[in-house]
């Protein structure tokens, strides 16, 4: 088989890296493994002589099927029977490439991988994905300590809604300081002075006197939550195998509703205490977990292989890797990338200003229309607020008993932990449109069942409950984890690191917005009017999305710009697209050393592929690889 003319020098294909070919440094080429993400070879297929330019390219992120010297009336039949790596797949409809929320690809060596998740790497996503736990036991505590430190502190219900609200406010800035300790100073640090601040923060929390000391125990607090919610995916991100990153930074958003569990549990536990003590021990236990943290990120956890290419410091980077991908496995192609990934995007953050955020050309504010109105939209149907006052909602239904209330919580708090599992799975197999108004539709039917919880002046538990628990359900089928892989599907690779932080600031505002305003509302409106509203907002939000939201599912993130570039008649995004590739190939193709061999016949004519469109179902034929 000929090497293609789209490898490079590492001896991987510039766009799937399966194409392993000799070159200057690598004199003998890797042995082709087509275990790596097509499943097990045809045995015949090394023998095909017609397969001269398997895995050519069209463009990036398109695979098309190799094509010889003959005509295209000769080989049509051939392409239209297999696309690409299917022409060697014993099983073409069990492997899929599926798109997760950084471009990467989720499940791509189905059941027969041969590059596998070693146990160290599940133990440091583990260790990272701990850090998120934080967050959730923060929503958990509250939800039942809320109404306690209300009774004991003499709370008004504005200073309330403020306690708890500005969680995310102090959150916001949190995240800002993170990205320049994570970069200033490592991964792990981030995570340790992410721990110290919640620590701290808790301490004064639970040794609160008065208002003002219970508010700068949250101020510590939300800047601990802030730095852990920044560093959490950055770092399982950046440990993971490529082909398993998806999957594996999904543990961070499981992480969260399992504090949000331990949160409901730790009310249940100290439900015989006294009111005035028993909010104090619950927010003390929050202190263990960011304890652990802090030995998992000193003795257990390495560094970030991305951040030690970035300080120049690739042997240790190497020496990280070799955990992180099986034996033998050559990790010397993957520092490389990273580095060219490092380089690529300095290109583009010196190229592209804020400018194309605050200014957008007519495909640019379509595209932050639907990336940053999704982001908003998650916080806008009421979650967190919700969480926050659950302990609320069920007294107001007349479920008094503290007993009761935190054995409902936690029940509530399992089921939306379990469905989000479940999504996961959901998002890569039935796409993103469907989901979303499912959950859309289910929340405000659920909604409109709390309401009547409350019509008419009487409470009615069975509908509280019930309805709480659909909502839980619906919001985690689509809402929940679907509102962060939208934006960063959609938004091109030029403004994707800008508009994240967009989207992520106009998230934490809504949710600082709703959960500050949540019970002043629903007593100005009464509870069902406030309910209604919900559920209305949520059939507002589920016909712009119809409207405005593109299936993202399989796509390229280069198609998503192309998309939006059609739909609005404005070239421009693809035209600063094509100039940004050209600022950044020269100097990543002078760097590259030519291949040795070139065992492409003189005498065959060159073809430009042609670009085809592979059916949805080849999901594993048609994306971006890192």
């Amino acid at each position: 088989m000929e090497p293609n003319p789209n490898t490079v020098a590492d001896g991987y294909s510039r766009t799937d890296e399966r194409i392993p070919v000799a070159t200057s440094t690598t004199p003998v080429a890797p042995p082709l493994d087509f275990d790596y993400n097509d499943g097990v070879a045809d045995p015949s297929f090394d023998n095909d002589t017609n397969s001269e330019t398997y895995g050519s390219t069209s463009g990036r992120g398109h695979i098309v099927s190799g094509r010889s010297g003959r005509d295209d009336d000769d080989d049509s039949s051939a392409r239209a029977s297999q696309t690409g790596v299917d022409a060697h797949l014993q099983h073409p409809n069990r492997p899929h490439l599926e798109q997760s929320h950084e471009g990467e690809h989720r499940y791509d060596h189905g059941d027969i991988s041969a590059l596998k998740i070693t146990r160290a790497t599940k133990l440091y996503a583990f260790c990272a994905a701990l850090n998120s736990c934080n967050l959730g036991y923060d929503i958990g505590v509250n939800t039942g300590a809320g109404m306690l430190v209300q009774s004991s502190l003499n709370l008004t219900d504005l200073q309330l809604e403020i306690f708890m609200g500005s969680l995310n406010l102090f959150a916001m800035v949190g995240a800002l300081g993170s990205n320049w300790i994570s970069d200033k100073l490592g991964r792990r640090w981030a995570f340790r002075i992410a721990a110290v601040g919640f620590i701290f923060g808790t301490v004064i929390q639970a040794a609160a006197g008065g208002y003002p000391s219970l508010m700068m125990g949250r101020t510590f607090v939300g800047l601990g939550v802030g730095f852990g919610l920044a560093v959490d995916p950055v770092y399982i991100s950046e440990i993971s195998q490529a082909a398993h990153r998806g999957q594996l930074v999904t543990w961070s958003e499981i992480a969260t509703n399992i504090g949000i569990c331990l949160g409901f549990i730790s009310g249940l536990l100290f439900s015989g205490v006294d009111e005035s003590i028993a909010w104090r021990l619950m927010f003390a236990l929050g202190a263990i977990l960011p304890t652990c943290v802090i030995y998992f990120s000193t003795f257990v956890m390495p560094e970030s292989p991305r951040w030690l290419v970035s300080k120049n410091r690739e042997s240790e980077a190497q020496e990280v890797l070799k955990m992180v991908y099986p034996d033998g496995y050559d990790v010397g192609v993957i520092v490389q990338e990273i580095r060219e990934g490092i380089e690529k995007e300095s290109i583009a953050e010196h190229a592209i200003g804020w400018d194309v955020i605050l200014f957008p050309s007519p495909a640019f504010k379509r595209m932050l229309m639907v990336g940053v109105g999704t982001a908003i939209a998650q916080q806008a149907v009421g979650i967190d607020a919700i969480q926050y006052f659950l302990v609320y909602i069920l007294d107001e239904s007349g479920i008094k008993s503290r007993n009761a209330q935190m054995g409902i919580l936690i029940v509530l708090g399992f089921i939306k932990l379990a469905v989000i599992v479940l999504a996961g799975h959901l998002f890569d197999k039935k796409g993103r449109r469907p989901l979303f108004f499912v959950s859309l539709l289910g929340c405000s039917i659920s909604l409109f069942l709390v309401s009547f919880a409350f019509v008419g002046g009487r409470s009615s538990e069975g509908f509280a409950v019930f309805g709480l628990a659909l909502y839980m359900a619906f919001f985690s089928v689509g809402m929940g984890p679907g509102a962060w892989l939208i934006p960063s599907e959609v938004f091109s690779t030029m403004i994707r690191a800008k508009a994240m932080s967009v989207a992520t600031f106009m998230n934490r505002v809504t949710a600082t917005i709703m959960s500050s305003t949540f019970l002043s509302v629903a007593n100005a409106m009464s509870w069902a009017g406030f309910f209604i509203l919900l559920a209305v907002v949520c059939l507002l939000i589920l016909v712009w999305m119809y409207i405005y939201l593109p299936e993202t599912k399989g796509r390229p993130l280069e198609e998503m710009s192309q998309y939006f570039a059609e739909i609005t008649g404005d070239r421009s995004i693809t035209e600063a697209e094509a100039l940004l590739y050209r600022q950044d190939e020269p100097s990543v193709e002078s760097s590259r050393p030519q291949p040795v061999i070139d065992a492409r016949p003189k005498s065959v004519p060159k073809k430009k592929p042609a670009v085809e469109k592979p059916p949805p179902e080849d999901a594993h034929v048609v994306g971006t690889m890192a």
